[in-house]
């Protein structure tokens, strides 16, 4: 019963929809990265060294372009749906990117970052930290995907306040996206045991 249990989770995982499908559809634009690819496995600068998966917690290179017109700031997240929580999990959070701006180095998301475009900040994400932190699921519960998106906004500050959550951003957000742009790589965590066989 348990193997058939994580035999359906996993397939979920794999063929998951978008949660932003879940409020509502807006056009989408180009996302690309030199570090991290779309439906395929995170490499290990962005899986978490802080929380012991054997990574770096390295957020990645990200270059968008095709967004509105009438764009006047980005926002960026990374959030996987189905962390073992009731609301998921929000790994990455950075708003009012100025319109000016098309791409994150890689290593922006540090909590120290300096080249951060002028304006930006980073919120804090569900581990209380104001930085990238780096995918990290429980071993043996199936492949997460990770939902790195751009949002493309009608308002040059999003107006929150410093100390709200990404999902509060996300709420926000719902208002004022004009397109958003999504990658989604994947990790797994399995079980030492599995390793060793």
């Amino acid at each position: 019963m348990a193997n058939q249990q994580t035999t359906q989770q996993t397939t979920q995982q794999t063929t998951q929809q978008s949660p932003y499908d879940l409020i509502g559809t807006v056009p989408s634009f180009a996302v690309t990265s030199t570090d991290v690819r779309d439906g395929e496995e995170l490499p290990t600068p962005q899986v978490s060294g802080i929380f012991g998966a054997g990574g770096t917690d390295t957020s990645p290179q990200l270059s968008w372009s095709g967004f509105p017109e009438g764009t006047k700031s980005f926002a960026v997240t990374m959030y996987d749906p189905t962390a073992p929580t009731a609301s998921g999990f929000w790994h990455w959070a950075i708003a009012d990117i100025p319109a000016s701006t098309t791409s994150l180095p890689t290593g922006a998301g540090d909590e120290n970052s300096t080249v951060l475009p002028s304006g930006a900040w980073h919120l804090t994400n569900d581990a209380g930290l104001k930085r990238f932190l780096g995918a990290a699921p429980p071993a043996g519960s199936g492949k997460h995907n990770y939902f790195i998106a751009v949002h493309a906004l009608d308002v040059a500050s999003i107006g929150i306040s410093r100390d709200a959550s990404p999902a509060f951003l996300a709420f926000n957000m719902s208002f004022h996206t004009l397109a958003r742009g999504v990658i989604v790589p994947w990790w797994e965590a399995v079980h030492t045991s599995e390793v060793e066989q």
